[in-house]
């Protein structure tokens, strides 16, 4: 594998920076429960794909349109995820918080964490602490709840998830942490 390919860190590393795009790799790393290092290694394999690119002011900015590509179109192919057993976990998908007004379903799918507070089947998530970092960083975990819908989501899922990122990703102001959009724009 090449060092520059995308590792599935890189996805909520990114996400966290287009919310804080002049945090530190301690901050990155404190936020997201990584070391420093993968922090590093993430912005830098971010950085070679297009999907993060250094700003006016030394900032890393988040090439937000390349995100959004790639998050709509690639994902589900870069890092591919199935359901697994039923279990109980933090809800994600179409039950996690981006999408579950919108969608009606009989069972959640999850990130496995013996505290969750629902019951389906697990998918793998991103990184290992994701469940964790969901109670602490409620507009990261919307986001990636949205993005596991990417991954998992039957068509009408994924264009939901895609036209809730889209609009998310487009709007959101990193000096202010402003992610108010924080469920489904309509989809016709």
């Amino acid at each position: 594998m090449s060092k520059h390919a995308l590792h599935p860190v890189d996805v909520p590393v990114a996400l966290h920076l287009l919310q804080a795009s002049t945090d530190s790799f301690a901050t990155i790393a404190r936020d997201l429960e990584i070391s420093s290092s993968t922090a590093h290694a993430s912005v830098g394999r971010l950085l070679a794909a297009g999907l993060v690119r250094h700003g006016q002011r030394g900032e890393r900015a988040v090439n937000r349109r390349a995100l959004v590509e790639f998050l709509t179109h690639g994902v589900r192919y870069a890092f591919p995820t199935a359901l697994g057993q039923r279990m109980r976990g933090v809800a994600t998908a179409h039950a996690g918080p981006a999408l579950r007004e919108a969608i009606v379903a009989e069972e959640a799918v999850v990130w496995p964490a013996v505290d969750g507070d629902s019951e389906g089947p697990e998918i793998e998530p991103f990184w290992p602490k994701a469940a964790d970092v969901s109670r602490r960083l409620p507009d990261l975990y919307a986001m990636l709840s949205a993005v596991d819908a990417l991954r998992v989501g039957r068509t009408r899922e994924r264009q939901l998830a895609a036209a809730y990122l889209t609009h998310v990703i487009q709007h959101v102001n990193p000096a202010t942490h402003d992610t108010s959009a924080r469920s489904a724009p309509d989809v016709k």
